[in-house]
């Protein structure tokens, strides 16, 4: 699995891409040194984004993410940083794992807001494992119709 990075100003999504079917067979065979926990903590930071006539709304799942663990930035004027960390839960040397499923470590994605974003009125909150982030849109100003008298 692999994170791919594009960076196209007229692609609101395409600066990080998560490829699930990249390396699919290769991982299980050649496992990569430190980057399949990375790739499985970037993998669960699930991000929806839905516009509506007033917002653009992020809701992310995080579960047993604290408050303190997330930060919610805007970069470069209009790019929406979500970012954090999910702690490993504490390891006893008595204890015997059977499977572990759940993934921990960093999370990271980046999204890059249209023109019509109020990054200053940014608004988040996290609750019950969902982190919500929601950035205004400025009106539109509606072109201004002047009516031509024809003459002749």
């Amino acid at each position: 699995m692999s994170l791919v990075r594009r960076s196209n100003v007229f692609d609101p999504f395409s600066l990080d891409l998560w490829d699930p079917f990249d390396n699919m067979f290769r991982s299980s065979i050649v496992p990569s040194a430190g980057s399949d926990s990375e790739t499985a903590a970037f993998a669960n930071a699930r991000i929806d984004w839905k516009e509506t006539p007033e917002a653009h709304v992020f809701k992310a799942d995080l579960p047993g993410v604290k408050k303190d663990e997330v930060k919610v930035e805007v970069e470069d004027g209009n790019v929406l940083v979500i970012s954090g960390e999910s702690s490993k839960e504490k390891e006893d040397k008595n204890d015997k794992w059977h499977r572990v499923e759940r993934s921990s470590g960093q999370f990271l994605r980046r999204f890059r807001l249209p023109e019509n974003a109020k990054v200053d009125q940014v608004k988040a909150g996290l609750e019950n494992g969902v982190l919500t982030v929601t950035v205004p849109k400025a009106e539109e100003k509606k072109p201004e119709v002047k009516a031509i008298e024809i003459s002749g």
